[in-house]
């Protein structure tokens, strides 16, 4: 048996040294990582000995530090921001994205569908603190163009970073245009694998473009479409901290609508030092994406076994 399996690794070895790389990155970025997941249930405190040492030589709390997120006043607030953001960023993420996947599926001209698709993948690319600024040459109450825009109609400027109304929409429409163009990528790989004599017989048939899309397009994306929910779905406590936190500026005033579980804790971390905390905000927020995945795989899979993840 040892023969037949070092004979596997020779035979295998250009493959095995293909994911070597990968390898190594999961196990020193994903996996080695778990064991500081201890902090969590510790009053965890640097000392000269080294990481190790003080995670060992800290004192065990127990669930006190777990606390911090759901005692306080805020926890309704910051857990409401974080799971409407996501559901909102998940639905209208994912419809304008296999819109955009289909727009430009359908342009004949290749050169100019590049040209579009490049434009719109380079907002993914810009840090938050790039986008924030972009965001503020807009909102700035003084020089902003939207204010300046509404004075030449004649309208009343406002102060947007301290109107609470607006932000939802802001946030939205922010992450939308940033994000909408990277994710149309893989639902227009999707498409581009699509035998096009199914659109050739479609079309024999009499079918319009608006048929094919409904008969043919959208039922062959919904693996993938449910693959990428799922995954989305997982991630649905987690909340993008530039996002959150560069684009309002960190506004005391819209802390109501924008601060979310990220924003949150590090904000009482930079204010308290207590790193057991912001440990245990990372490991619940792990642990509610893994049994949400886990449960919404068990429903696809009950319903359609080919769509599950596994």
């Amino acid at each position: 048996m040892a023969r037949e399996f070092f004979g596997n690794i020779n035979k295998n070895k250009v493959m095995l040294f293909m994911v070597l790389p990968g390898t190594l990155w999961f196990l020193f970025f994903s996996y080695l990582p778990m064991l500081g997941t201890v902090i969590a249930f510790k009053e965890y405190r640097f000392s000269r000995d080294g990481f190790w040492a003080s995670i060992v030589n800290s004192k065990w709390v127990g669930l006190d530090n777990f606390k911090f997120l759901f005692t306080t006043n805020d926890a309704y607030i910051i857990t409401r921001n974080t799971l409407l953001y996501n559901a909102a960023f998940i639905i209208v993420g994912l419809v304008l994205s296999v819109l955009m996947a289909v727009v430009l599926s359908e342009i004949v001209n290749k050169k100019l569908a590049k040209f579009y698709q490049t434009g719109m993948f380079l907002p993914y690319f810009l840090s938050w603190v790039v986008v924030g600024y972009f965001a503020f040459s807009f909102l700035s109450s003084e020089r902003g163009m939207l204010n300046q825009i509404m004075g030449f109609f004649g309208a009343e400027s406002v102060q947007w970073y301290s109107e609470k109304k607006y932000w939802p929409l802001i946030l939205i429409l922010v992450y939308l245009w940033k994000a909408v163009g990277y994710n149309s990528v893989v639902y227009l790989a999707a498409i581009m694998g699509i035998d096009k004599s199914l659109y050739e017989a479609a079309m024999i048939d009499g079918a319009s473009k608006l048929q094919q899309i409904r008969s043919i397009t959208l039922p062959l994306l919904r693996p993938i479409l449910t693959i990428m929910t799922l995954l989305a779905v997982g991630k649905i406590f987690y909340a993008d901290f530039g996002l959150f936190y560069q684009v309002p500026r960190n506004s005391g005033t819209l802390y109501s609508v924008t601060n979310v579980i990220d924003t949150y804790v590090y904000q009482g971390l930079k204010s308290t030092g207590e790193i057991g905390m912001s440990t245990a905000a990372g490991l619940y927020q792990s642990l509610v994406g893994f049994t949400l995945v886990m449960f919404s795989n068990y429903i696809v899979r009950k319903y359609d076994k080919d769509s599950a993840l596994f």
